[in-house]
């Protein structure tokens, strides 16, 4: 039986005008597996006004740093569609992609996710579509938080020494909006999700005893945080 053994964050891109780091996330488990969470921002692009991200190491070329492969990888939780949560999902042929099935359907259809839907609109492609939560594997468990997108995902990690560790991805992008009630921003798209979403993972901090809340856009915190070749066990 599977179980997450280590837990790697990457930060694939930055933003210096915006403080936004772009970023992705590896799970290990015990019996081998890797499971990818996003696969950030695709290497030619052309950023919205004021954003100019610093490219990092890509998402590929970061995993080859700790000796993984793309075809290493047999699952990619794709969280949403935005393009710097997507850029590299056709370089990981053999990972089965688990995705909310009416995102799935939404990112064919709005212009939102156009410009790269060729990454993961693919006749290759597995496509493993959910509906709500779901416990993938025995401590990683996926929790669906609809508001910045329908269809949006959070990530639950079980690890057996830091404990529970949350990644809220989008759902919080920072860890000042991580409150109840908290308004919504121009790039979300329904408020009164973002609301329920914001609540659904505060209680889920509360319940599952959480301890380490890693968001997504957050570039104060993920200064401080363990990132590739480092990780979280």
């Amino acid at each position: 039986m599977s179980n997450p053994q280590r837990l790697y964050l990457m930060q694939v891109a930055y933003s210096p005008e915006r403080n936004i780091p772009v970023v992705c996330y590896l799970i290990q488990t015990d019996d081998g597996r890797n499971i990818l969470i996003d696969t950030g921002l695709p290497d030619a692009f052309t950023p919205p006004p004021g954003l100019n991200p610093v490219m990092d190491k890509n998402v590929l070329e970061q995993l080859a740093q700790i000796g993984v492969q793309p075809g290493e990888v047999d699952t990619l939780i794709c969280t949403h569609f935005d393009m710097d949560h997507c850029g590299h999902h056709s370089a990981f042929i053999n990972a089965e992609l688990v995705i909310q099935r009416d995102h799935y359907v939404l990112g064919q259809e709005s212009p939102r996710f156009a410009a790269n839907r060729a990454e993961w609109h693919r006749p290759d492609a597995r496509v493993r579509l959910i509906e709500g939560d779901l416990e993938l594997l025995p401590g990683v468990q996926i929790l669906r938080t609809d508001g910045h997108t329908f269809g949006h995902q959070s990530v639950l990690i079980h690890l057996s020494e830091s404990g529970p560790v949350l990644l809220t991805i989008d759902a919080v992008p920072t860890q000042s909006l991580f409150r109840a009630n908290r308004q919504p921003s121009p790039v979300d798209e329904d408020p009164v999700a973002v609301q329920a979403s914001v609540q659904k993972l505060l209680d889920t901090v509360e319940r599952e005893g959480v301890g380490l809340t890693v968001f997504g856009h957050d570039g104060d915190q993920w200064k401080g945080l363990k990132k590739l070749p480092e990780y979280y066990s």
